[in-house]
């Protein structure tokens, strides 16, 4: 076990959540094993496809260890405890299973994962003393793997199947994601009147359902730059990346509704706030992609 130094110790935490402490940790704990359970077969039948009986071609050798060196980078740099980063490296292996049908790593969702990566890293860390004060800021030795499996794992299990509708989907939930995180973590900064979606009430930042002009519109700029990488990079067309970010604005919305209702009334931890927000916008731009380009068969 690796520990670490006094000097950058977590200072104590206080639970603000309506939700019981200790239940919003068994849902996160069960959210992260149904990812888990998600990834292992979607992932695993692919893997088991692309291996057969004749060994690893090198495509797949290449995308192992830079999932593995994807991995280790998020441990380093403390943007993730030790099972967030193997969880991490688990789905950008997911994103690169699409090598398997000729498709360049720039159409595998890896440019975008890295994209989220980055933003949501500066993001993160942007105005941190400040939200430290307010008691929001995130733990310094990072995200957790529930928070990975809540925000990258619709996108992983969606980017093991085949087919252009599939990997619109897995766009969509990174754009939410990205977006998500974005307008949270600089809207408590730079956001200025914040109040409830459901009621239109003023409320502190960084309450459940809150939200402010200037964090929803950061949050919708973080989903138009998902989807504009995806454009950029020949990965999806001006349609489909259109539908990428309207799929991840509409996630942004779902997920202050959520907040604002169930999740202040201690139904549901934050989790499973964010990974159902995800599941809305995948779902949103799978139907609405299917009509461009009709689902092939998933294997």
């Amino acid at each position: 076990m690796v520990e670490e130094s006094a000097g950058l110790q977590d200072a104590p935490r206080i639970w603000r959540k309506s939700i019981s402490e200790t239940q919003d940790g068994l849902q996160s704990e069960w959210l992260v094993i149904g990812v888990i359970a998600g990834l292992s077969m979607t992932l695993g039948l692919r893997i088991f496809d692309v291996v057969g009986m004749q060994g690893p071609p090198p495509w797949f050798l290449w995308s192992s260890g830079f999932s593995v060196g994807f991995a280790l980078l998020v441990w380093a740099m403390r943007a993730g405890t030790a099972g967030a980063a193997a969880l991490g490296g688990v789905l950008c292996l997911s994103l690169l299973i699409r090598l398997q049908i000729g498709e360049p790593w720039t159409m595998t969702a890896l440019p975008e994962l890295i994209t989220l990566f980055v933003l949501t890293f500066l993001a993160t860390r942007f105005g941190r003393k400040r939200k430290e004060a307010m008691g929001t800021a995130e733990e310094k030795r990072g995200r957790r793997a529930a928070q990975v499996a809540a925000n990258l794992g619709v996108a992983g299990i969606w980017a093991a199947y085949r087919g252009h509708p599939y990997l619109v989907t897995s766009l969509a939930a990174l754009a939410e994601a990205t977006a998500d995180t974005v307008s949270s973590e600089l809207g408590q900064v730079l956001g200025g009147r914040t109040f409830l979606i459901t009621t239109g009430e003023r409320v502190e930042a960084g309450t459940d359902g809150g939200m402010s002009v200037q964090g929803t519109l950061l949050g919708a700029v973080a989903a138009g730059v998902i989807a504009l990488v995806a454009i950029a990079l020949g990965a999806v067309d001006v349609s489909s990346g259109l539908i990428v970010f309207l799929a991840g604005s509409a996630g942004l919305l779902f997920d202050s509704l959520l907040g604002a209702t169930l999740e202040r009334r201690g139904w549901l931890g934050n989790d499973l706030v964010n990974f159902a927000s995800t599941a809305l916008a995948a779902w949103l731009a799978f139907e609405a992609a299917k009509v461009l380009a009709p689902p092939v068969p998933a294997w």
